[in-house]
């Protein structure tokens, strides 16, 4: 059982790479609660994690820790040498972590507990999902390692609509402990955590209720803080104009000098303690828009998915068509084939025919641009400097890549930086804005918002709403389905059906 008097937190915290500042007098303390660690992307909520459980160390201010707290912690990204392992000896890890050795029997609980069977126990790590390995390393995090507090960085990442249901019962029901959760998974966020923290750079901003309405609540402070500053300037701008007036009428009265500098006195005070308003910073995420000429710009007639080696049949497709404006979120079980559908989609796509054989399964209509965001365009040449990736769409030049970068928000001192060095989040931006630049048509978006901060989702949200693109989704993200999509299909049984909504499919995948 976590001891519920773990003290964990931050005072006046600040961390440097190298000159850059990631964020500064951070103050924060974490109470007993599943707490959601909110921000935009590169703010420095991945590095203010590895503070908090000592891999980094502050420039500035100190950590707040109770003596003898055992932090639970999951990274971003899975150990590399995790591949070679068994599942059984990436557990026993854990173990060790906390010098339980010797203590094996709870490997044995947690894998029946979990549903692993002991075949699956005894192979190989790295051939598991992305999912499965998430969950098994959350529940050693959370249980074998016997944790004061769990520290979750993007949880949910590579996780199925199913598994995502099953991790939020694990920590909103099983795990008794207080959490500390960064995720830009929305309702997610909703239906786990009670508290909500936010990085900005304007510092840390605790609310004791649940994402949604602690936003609300922000976005409310934040337009009383504009308001209140409208007036403090108003006011400012009223006694300049009386001062000046009183420097004038001085002249030829010498006692008008006090009223005057009592005058500047005031102005003094009220810029001292001028109300500071919170300016986000200035970063687009845009889709590409181009006309096109008739308003279907795809046919599906007939088509079979089959497994890569063609030796199971996954579905077959009888009718089905995209307009232009129609995004259309692509819902199915795993295995059901939604990546198989895309991949086959973008391989019937031909930029350089003039018309497509009107007896081929797939037809788009002969204007449409292309551009596919699947698992490829998400892992970008991280050697490349940002200025060389974009500068690579066809028809840019370096000064439009220059232009279009400083516009996404990316500094012109940081363009000539390795794309390695951005945050996941950040390189989602960078690849979007690329995609951007191509002025596709037509889009098919596979996990579209893996890495991308709420700001950056709900930017891609309008941009689909406001845009005549087309587009065809898959996303586990159940507040980015419902929010951007028009039409909802659904891979079933074999077949692909449209449905109303969304939500009868989200509750059936446990």
């Amino acid at each position: 059982m976590a001891a519920r008097n773990a003290v964990l937190g931050m005072e006046a915290g600040a961390f440097f790479h190298g000159t850059r500042k990631v964020f500064s007098d951070i103050t924060f303390l974490l109470d007993g609660a599943r707490t959601a660690l909110v921000g935009e992307n590169g703010v420095g909520k991945s590095t203010l994690l590895k503070c908090l459980t000592g891999e980094h160390e502050l420039n500035r201010g100190k950590v707040i820790r109770s003596r003898g707290l055992r932090v639970g912690w999951l990274p971003q990204d899975v150990p590399d040498e995790y591949a070679s392992r068994t599942v059984r000896q990436v557990l026993e890890s854990s173990l060790e972590r906390v010098g339980a050795w010797g203590e094996d029997w709870r490997i044995d609980v947690l894998l029946d507990e979990i549903g692993v069977s002991p075949e699956v126990a005894d192979g190989s790590f790295g051939v598991l999902s992305g999912g499965w390995q998430r969950l098994i390393l959350i529940a050693a995090a959370a249980r074998l390692e016997e944790p004061d507090i769990l520290i979750l960085d993007e949880p949910t990442n590579h996780l199925d609509i199913g598994n995502i249901n099953v991790l939020e019962s694990w920590l909103a029901e099983d795990f008794d402990l207080p959490m500390l959760i960064v995720s830009h998974d929305r309702a997610f966020l909703d239906r786990v955590c009670e508290r909500t923290l936010f990085l900005r750079e304007d510092g840390a901003h605790m609310f004791k209720v649940p994402f949604a309405r602690a936003r609300e609540e922000l976005l409310r402070r934040d337009a009383a803080a504009a308001v209140r500053r409208k007036l403090e300037e108003r006011e400012i701008k009223r006694l300049e104009a009386a001062a000046a007036r009183y420097r004038v009428w001085a002249q030829k009265n010498p006692e008008l000098h006090r009223r005057q500098k009592a005058v500047e006195t005031r102005i003094s005070h009220i810029q001292a303690v001028r109300t500071e308003v919170y300016q986000p910073r200035e970063r687009r995420l845009e889709l590409g828009e181009a006309e096109i000429e008739a308003k279907v710009a795809l046919r599906v007639a007939d088509l079979t998915l089959t497994t890569p080696d063609n030796a199971r049949t996954l579905a077959k497709i009888d009718r089905f068509s995209v307009a232009v404006g129609d995004r259309v979120a692509l819902m199915g079980a795993n295995g059901a084939g939604k990546s198989t559908l895309l991949n086959r989609l973008a391989a019937a796509w031909e930029p350089r025919a003039e018309y497509y054989d009107p007896a081929a399964a797939v037809r788009f209509n002969p204007a449409t641009r292309l551009v596919y965001f699947d698992q490829a365009m998400r892992d970008p040449p991280l050697h490349q400097s940002l200025a060389q990736y974009v500068s690579a769409a066809e028809g840019v030049t370096d000064h439009e890549a220059t232009r279009a970068l400083a516009q996404a928000g990316f500094a012109f001192k940081r363009q000539s930086e390795p794309i390695g060095v951005l945050s996941h989040g950040e390189r989602s931006r960078l690849i979007f804005l690329k995609l951007k630049l191509l002025r596709p048509t037509f889009y098919l978006l596979d996990e579209p918002t893996s890495h991308l901060d709420i700001e950056g989702q709900e930017a891609l949200e309008a941009q689909l709403a406001e845009s005549e693109v087309a587009c065809i989704f898959v996303s586990h993200d159940r507040w980015f389905t419902k929010a951007a999509a028009t039409r909802f299909v659904e891979l079933h049984k074999g077949r692909l059906i449209e449905v109303d909504s969304p939500d009868r499919f989200f509750a059936s995948q446990v």
